[in-house]
């Protein structure tokens, strides 16, 4: 757009945002403010109404046809229960095989840390001097390419997942049991991570998926287990383990607690990188030695003395300890309510219902934890299908949503600018130093800074004018401005446009979009609207 075409847009979307800000921000509570959008449209649009648009919204990232079409066919409640099943885990074609074509995801874990230790290794044998710096940029370039093309599955798996709602909670876990990309080698196990670690257990057993975690090399990293062994010990897993993964803070447990489940945690680590090392460990262990990938369990570095957690005896006997200890922590009444509090807040409003969030925490307890029954009772509740309940989206799920909006399906060969995106929004995949994840509140994402940036991405993604559809697989065949869609996509004339979003427009942002000069602009005035942002 010209600069002062730009300047026009950017001061009448930004302003009708930056009035509604202080609103969305604490909203949530069934009583919103006044100055909220309010429907202007009731009435069904092939069989559905403002309340099916409202569960739709917080079911999936965002709405495509497909999703539509298909909730169309089945009603809510089998619709909800296939997915809960699992029964449509799918990607199209070409963005499965793009994620497939990465190294990270085709290589071995193992193998993979076999060329990390060994790039490590002859970069630090390189002498002081201009070739040091020469081999610490290829190091460096070597390192951001890792961490690329894990954000960059992970992205195509949230916007193209058939599984909508497994998309959220894979993104949703991995942000509760958040780890630090740029700490050591962590980068290295991000996409094993969310492949092998939290995907296959996002619908599972809660205790099945802590356990998963704890045994995964970037937590192990992460939080130092991998440096708690006996006579040397380090807290930091069990503390965070307790206080941010399972129980929350002020649920009851001690200091004395987090110290007792760090002795019950000595041991668990990473398998020795060199291969003297490891066939030392297997010569010299002690019985109980448990491998399971790069994850081992040493006794040798174990405190077999008896511990008491949560008032509970645990005796030494090794790895089984680990077991035990995760089973009485998920257990705990708290560890059921601070959890469904978690998944409530996400998924509903920054204030749940306490009532909706007593019935999800009972059926964690009577179910064991089963978090595909925990997301059943949130679901079919009244809430979830409620109109005055109002949250603002993070970046990622923004993004995620402008995307499948504007495109609704059309698989993109460069995903790259969405990491880069992702992280200028200051969200980035991986890239939360502390390990509390990302905020999820409307209040944290409502700043003026905030709305700038999302009017520019809004721009870009609205425009069609991006390098989502520069194919860089082949750098023999370098991307050019030929390869990018010359006109933007006709939001406006979409039926998708006219089935899940022009029912719930305000008038405010329809005096807005009557405004826009061009489809590109109409489609930035919509990304950018209120009423797309929050939902």
């Amino acid at each position: 757009m010209p600069a002062a075409t730009t300047l026009r847009c950017r001061t009448l979307v930004l302003g009708l945002l930056w009035t509604l800000a202080p609103a969305l921000a604490c909203a949530g509570d069934g009583n919103p403010p006044n100055r909220l959008p309010t429907s202007t449209v009731t009435a069904k649009v092939d069989g559905l109404r403002l309340g099916d648009i409202a569960w739709l919204r917080r079911d999936s990232f965002g709405l495509d046809s497909a999703t539509l079409a298909r909730y169309r066919e089945l009603g809510r409640t089998r619709f909800l229960d296939l997915q809960l099943a699992g029964a449509d885990d799918s990607l199209p074609p070409q963005v499965a095989a793009q994620i497939n074509h990465l190294a990270v995801i085709s290589t071995p874990l193992a193998q993979q840390l076999a060329d990390y230790q060994e790039r490590a290794q002859q970069f630090k044998q390189v002498p002081a001097g201009p070739a040091k710096d020469d081999a610490k940029k290829v190091f460096q370039l070597y390192r951001r390419d890792i961490y690329q093309q894990a954000a960059q599955a992970e992205m195509l798996h949230a916007i193209y997942g058939g599984d909508q709602l497994k998309e959220q909670l894979v993104w949703f876990w991995l942000n509760h049991f958040s780890i630090y990309a740029d700490k050591g080698p962590v980068r290295l196990f991000i996409a094993d991570y969310e492949e092998n670690v939290i995907r296959p257990h996002a619908l599972g057993k809660f205790k099945d998926l802590v356990l998963a975690t704890l045994q995964s090399p970037a937590m192990l990293v992460f939080l130092d287990n991998a440096h708690n062994v006996k006579g040397k010990t380090n807290e930091n897993y069990a503390r965070e383990l307790m206080e941010l993964h399972t129980l929350g803070v002020n649920s009851g447990y001690s200091q004395q607690d987090v110290q007792q489940l760090m002795r019950i945690l000595t041991g668990a680590g990473l398998m020795p990188a060199k291969p003297a090392a490891r066939r030392k460990l297997f010569a010299q262990s002690r019985p109980g030695l448990v491998r399971d990938g790069l994850f081992v369990f040493n006794p040798n570095q174990h405190d077999f003395g008896d511990k008491t957690l949560l008032g509970q005896t645990i005796k030494g006997s090794g790895y089984d300890e680990i077991a035990q200890a995760v089973d009485l922590i998920v257990r705990q009444p708290a560890c059921a309510h601070f959890i469904s509090q978690q998944l409530a807040e996400y998924f509903i409003a920054d204030q749940p219902p306490t009532a909706l969030v007593d019935a999800m925490a009972h059926t964690f307890q009577r179910t064991d934890g089963d978090i595909a029954a925990v997301m059943r009772t949130m679901l079919l509740s009244p809430e979830a299908a409620a109109i005055d309940q109002h949250k603002f989206k993070d970046p990622m799920r923004f993004l995620v949503s402008s995307m499948r909006l504007t495109y609704d399906g059309q698989p993109i060969p460069n995903a790259e600018p969405l990491v880069n995106w992702l992280r200028q929004m200051d969200e980035p995949l991986y890239g939360r130093i502390t390990p509390d994840g990302w905020p999820l509140d409307s209040a944290s994402w409502t700043g003026s800074g905030q709305m700038s940036k999302r009017f520019d991405f809004a721009g870009v993604i609205g425009s069609g004018r991006n390098r989502l559809f520069v194919d860089n697989s082949d750098p023999a065949v370098p991307g050019t401005p030929s390869n990018l869609p010359r006109e933007a996509p006709a939001l406006r004339d979409s039926a998708l446009y006219r089935d899940a979003i022009a029912q719930g427009l305000s008038i405010a942002t329809g005096n807005a979009l009557n405004q826009a000069k061009s489809p590109a602009e109409w489609n930035t005035f919509l990304l950018s609207s209120p009423d797309f942002n929050y939902r």
